[in-house]
């Protein structure tokens, strides 16, 4: 099944007990970037997400600024948040530490990753010596040490490194039963596949909550390079549709909007109820999109003006 559209989409009704949303920022570059972080944040935090995650660079490179910004959310906007942790170039004595310093900070929510090694996506994966090995690995030391809810990945279109959807999906299973509570997905923009993907978690016995990750298409020439890093698919006719969008703004714009409202939709029939963003860290798309959605008080669209 393929979803393109771009055409001004109906609204939908807000269903009584959701869907959930959430939403995942990066720690600002630089101390300039970090006025316009905030304000985005501030944008995110008037939706009233479940939650909002701050990412954990390669190799644990944010690894100080990520547990700041996750408590300060946390503080200053009433949101809760959820740090992320990664297990590449450490070991678990330093994990342990980076995951008692976040409980201490008031942090009660980890998305436990592998991680990408500081090289870049694309270069190998060794685990670090006396570190925790993989994500199900972590996520079993995190639930030793403290009772946090863990939330973990899951990519719809199998793991580029996975040597079959199958090893995948058994990978998933055993962070579940290390003590995951939450899936997040890779953001995967054929339905087809996702449908597969909720149908074989089920055959499974996987039944943990299951939010499906969406990224906006800010940019279409990002989109293709993030796409080729995570082995997610680009519909041919999606391809099409944003043949010459990254010259256009405006245009740009209300395609990502209508698309996401679209695509929302169709995997609200399937049975999601619960969508993760993948910001980039700017506010105006997920805004609109949940406007889109019905999940807009009158009163909040006053952000528009942010």
């Amino acid at each position: 099944m393929q979803l393109v559209t771009e055409q001004p989409v109906r609204q939908i009704p807000r269903p009584s007990h959701g869907p959930a949303v959430s939403c995942e920022c990066f720690p600002p570059k630089s101390a300039d970037a970090e006025p316009a972080f905030w304000q985005t944040v501030s944008a995110l935090a008037a939706l009233t997400p479940a939650f909002c995650s701050v990412t954990y660079g390669a190799g644990g490179s944010t690894q100080r600024a990520t547990g700041t910004i996750t408590a300060e959310i946390q503080n200053r906007f009433g949101v809760a948040a959820a740090a992320h942790l990664t297990c590449v170039d450490a070991t678990r004595g330093e994990i342990d530490a980076v995951a008692d310093s976040y409980w201490q900070s008031g942090i009660r929510h980890i998305v436990a990753l592998r991680g990408d090694p500081k090289a870049g996506i694309g270069s190998a994966y060794r685990p670090a010596a006396d570190g925790y090995a993989y994500a199900d690995d972590l996520v079993a030391g995190l639930a030793r040490r403290h009772d946090f809810e863990i939330s973990v990945a899951a990519y719809p279109e199998t793991h580029p490194q996975a040597p079959s959807a199958g090893a995948d999906l058994a990978h998933l299973k055993r962070k579940i039963d290390s003590g995951a509570t939450r899936i997040i997905t890779q953001f995967c923009f054929d339905l087809d596949a996702f449908e597969d993907f909720l149908e074989r978690c089920a055959r499974a016995g996987i039944s943990i909550p299951i939010a499906a990750g969406i990224l906006p298409i800010a940019h279409f020439g990002k989109l293709e390079s993030f796409a080729a890093a995570c082995g997610a698919s680009l519909p041919r006719a999606l391809r099409k549709a944003c043949a010459g969008f990254d010259e256009d703004a405006a245009r740009r714009h209300r395609f990502a909007v209508d698309h996401a409202i679209a695509h929302c939709s169709a995997l609200q029939s399937l049975g999601v109820d619960a969508f993760h963003f993948y910001t980039l860290n700017r506010a105006d798309l997920t805004r609109d999109i949940c406007d889109g959605l019905g999940l807009v008080s009158e009163g909040r669209r006053l952000l528009q003006a942010i």
